[in-house]
């Protein structure tokens, strides 16, 4: 069963694409998510400048998930995606040449650069509501959205590694620690150009089409007729019902304190701060953040199981507190190995929430509902993501202070796993 899965013969062509897009997109978010506030630092930006450029980076995942919630559909799915991988490519390059501020900014801005050390971007919104269309064997969806997370978290971990490169350059070749550092944007550029072909190589199939479509592509009719049908056919207007609205007003609501909270200990802020409490150098870094991934993509095979024991809002409620704990414990150790320690506990517990949540968005609508909620509560997710890196940037210009990020967010956490709690206990699912 296991070689069947690996095998891949149950998604198709799209899917393992797809699949093949985020390996390579969130590998080289690893390494950025990890030089990029040092680098920053390294060339004379102040503590207000690195994290207005970090939130520059979240404020572009807001507007392009708005971009492509609205737009996605009419311009077609593989175009929207190539924009958003030719930005990328480019974003990457201009951070190579230019140590200007402002061109900076406008990179962050335009270049959908991930600095949270999990993906929040617009790429994440459209390949989710593609998946589906891309499965062979219909019953393997969840299967689809678990592997779809663990190779994107595990291809991150390794992109982690890389950061530890710049150490290397620098004993090798003798270069300081800024031309060290730069030849990873250039590959950062690199690498969304083969994103973009990735992108280039899917068909018409991933666009979103009406319902008698999606009926035959379900029962497994891929004749002429039907790519025939894909071509004629006009995209799906998704609307929420008045109920469906209410219960993902709440929890968008919810999500968006979540993640407030998270933009505090986002892994470029985590990074710096090692950085500037112990000096911690970036190849021990891409140790730390690698093991930290690792950790954390396989919890999410333990979090489904979790789940179908004691329900979908208990998993995130009862996995979340213990980490948010730690969290705070970690702003206050003595000593770089029980920091280490006390992120790696975190990290084994942090994101157990993430399959549940996302699970139990899709699983309080409708079908047809799904990717309007999905895209309504990513959307709330990332526009307060995207102000408090600003905030624990100045923060962060304290020494004395240095603690504050970590105890702000774990507490903010904290209170937002109570709230979930009170408002969804009772109508908690189990699969």
């Amino acid at each position: 069963m296991i070689s069947d899965l690996l095998s891949f013969k149950w998604v198709s062509r799209d899917g393992r694409l797809l699949l093949s897009a985020r390996i390579l997109r969130t590998f080289a978010y690893g390494f950025l998510s990890i030089i990029i506030s040092i680098y920053l630092k390294l060339i004379g930006f102040d503590p207000i400048l690195i994290g207005l450029v970090l939130t520059s980076t979240l404020v572009n995942s807001v507007i392009f998930t708005l971009i492509a919630s609205f737009y996605a559909d009419r311009i077609g799915r593989r175009k929207m995606l190539s924009v958003y991988a030719i930005l990328m490519s480019v974003s990457g390059v201009i951070f190579f040449l230019s140590f200007n501020y402002i061109a900076l900014i406008i990179a962050a801005l335009i270049g959908t650069i991930n600095v949270t050390g999990t993906e929040t971007g617009a790429f994440l919104s459209v390949e989710q509501a593609i998946l589906p269309q891309t499965l062979i064997d219909s019953k393997k969806k969840n299967t689809l959205y678990a592997f779809y997370n663990m190779v994107g978290t595990i291809a991150m971990s390794a992109g982690v590694l890389v950061s530890g490169l710049p150490t290397i350059i620098e004993d090798q070749f003798g270069l300081n620690q800024v031309d060290s550092i730069r030849p990873l944007f250039l590959l950062y550029g690199m690498i969304g150009v083969a994103v973009l072909a990735t992108y280039l190589s899917l068909s018409k199939n991933v666009e979103l089409t009406e319902n008698k479509m999606a009926k035959t592509e379900r029962a497994g009719i891929h004749d002429s007729k039907s790519s025939e049908m894909n071509k004629q056919t006009k995209p799906l207007k998704q609307t929420l019902s008045a109920k469906s609205r209410k219960i993902v007003g709440k929890l968008s609501a919810l999500f968006a304190i979540d993640s407030f909270a998270g933009g505090f200990v986002i892994q470029s802020i985590v990074s710096l701060w090692f950085f500037s409490r112990f000096g911690t150098d970036l190849t021990l870094l891409s140790y730390i953040f690698s093991i930290a991934g690792v950790l954390t993509a396989f919890s999410f095979l333990i979090s489904a199981k979790i789940a179908d024991r004691i329900g979908l809002i208990n998993t995130m409620v009862f996995t979340h507190i213990p980490s948010n704990i730690l969290l705070i414990l970690v702003a206050f150790s003595p000593t770089l190995e029980i920091a280490i320690t006390l992120y790696f506990a975190r990290m084994a517990l942090s994101q157990m929430d993430v399959p549940a949540r996302q699970s139990y968005i899709v699983s309080v609508v409708k079908e047809d509902e799904r990717t309007a909620a999905a895209g309504i509560t990513n959307i709330s997710r990332n526009v307060t993501q995207s102000v408090s890196p600003a905030i624990a940037g100045s923060i962060l210009q304290s020494v004395s202070l240095a603690f504050a990020p970590f105890l702000i967010g774990g507490l903010l956490k904290i209170a937002y796993d109570i709230a979930l709690y009170l408002q969804f206990k009772r109508h908690d699912i189990k699969d």
